[in-house]
């Protein structure tokens, strides 16, 4: 079938990008669903960092691709074998999918599945194959989902259904940004209750990490960032202080709030710099964890010796360390109950013909998460 899709060709235009059009909305051709595989009608998709991050070439993919992860949709055709789904179901699309087979599905830590992170890294769903063509040319897929699109052909494992009663443009928050941030407070550094908690990266995943630290008992949550803006919004959703990050003495402030520095810092900026300053921020026995995902070639430097006489903790949180099918309907079930609010973390509706300019919003630092709605 011919759809709409949103196809990147070269990483590394230079902004502005509503000038430089890194996206072009075109016409492509999308196969029909092969073995394990399904067809979904996609009614929302998230803009996610990590989707910029392809755009500016710090996150290095295959070429071209359609672009797009973090999505919610119904599902509208079925290739054989697919089993516990039915047209007509609503979904959640995973970016991580996982074969359920290798060792780290095996032991439970399915968010480092081998074939799912080899196929990702190739541009193709979970099995091997590629299912959207442009012009004659074959087109990759992007972490398996492919969103800024129509339709998407999926791998059955990248899809957790949901409840009907769920809003598509809050459902498709639960894919990355409320899987990674909670996750990377509940299920990565499980943080007690009572914990002092910083977080750094005030976009959709650094406060969905704050509305986990304040579901967790969390008594201390410190908000760092960059904009003035975002640290005023993440006093609304339970920050019990702010730091600017830009400030020359910013760990020293933090370290000062805390009382010596905080036991768990989630740097979800995704840079280097925020990191460096994340572990200085954190107290001897504490715990830094980061879900930020720099360039490949940018290295973090540290004071080795404090891992081990201070027993610091230096994690690294990928999906939240979830456990999809299991996590995601209990974010959901407690989002329906008033406990995590994620609804408040959409702040721009938009079409696709509008996701250039969405981008240049988010690499401007404005707004939290910008939704694409599609009919």
């Amino acid at each position: 079938m011919r759809i709409r899709a949103a196809k990147l060709t070269e990483m590394g235009r230079q902004p502005p990008y509503r000038t430089s059009r890194p996206l072009e909305i075109v016409e492509v051709e999308l196969k029909e669903p092969g073995p394990g595989e399904l067809r979904v009608k996609i009614k929302a998709a998230g803009l996610c960092h990590s989707d910029l991050s392809v755009i500016d070439g710090s996150r290095p993919r295959v070429m071209p691709m359609v672009l797009g992860h973090e999505a919610a949709g119904i599902v509208d055709a079925l290739g054989d074998g697919v089993e516990g789904l039915s047209i007509g179901d609503h979904v959640v699309l995973i970016f991580m999918p996982s074969c359920g087979h290798c060792l780290p599905c095996a032991t439970g830590r399915p968010a480092l599945c081998e074939p799912g992170a080899k196929s990702n890294a190739a541009g193709t769903l979970l099995r091997g194959a590629h299912r959207i063509e442009g012009d004659g040319e074959v087109l990759n897929h992007h972490l398996g989902v492919s969103a800024f699109s129509s339709h998407a052909i999926v791998s059955q494992e990248s899809c957790v259904k949901i409840g009907k009663d769920i809003p598509f443009e809050y459902a498709a928050l639960f894919g990355c940004a409320v899987l990674t941030g909670v996750g990377a407070v509940v299920n990565t550094a499980r943080i007690p209750p009572g914990s002092s908690v910083a977080v750094a990266g005030l976009g959709g995943v650094g406060l969905s990490a704050l509305l986990g630290a304040r579901l967790a008992g969390a008594r201390q949550i410190i908000a760092v960032d960059l904009s003035a803006e975002k640290l005023a919004f993440a006093r609304t959703l339970g920050a019990t202080d702010t730091v600017d990050a830009s400030a020359p003495d910013a760990v020293k402030q933090i370290r000062d709030l805390s009382g010596g520095g905080v036991e768990y810092f989630f740097e979800m900026a995704g840079s280097v710099k925020a990191l460096e300053m994340a572990y200085l921020a954190t107290a001897r026995g504490g715990t830094t964890v980061t879900a930020g995902l720099p360039h490949p070639d940018h290295k973090l430097k540290l004071q080795a010796v404090s891992l081990t006489a201070e027993e610091r903790t230096l994690k690294g949180s990928y999906i939240g360390s979830c456990v999809p099918k299991r996590d995601l309907p209990h974010y959901v079930s407690l989002f329906r109950s008033g406990q995590l609010p994620v609804d408040k973390l959409l702040t721009h509706k938009l079409t696709l013909d509008e996701i250039n300019e969405g981008f240049d919003r988010m690499r401007e630092g404005q707004g939290i998460r910008q939704i694409v709605m599609f009919d």
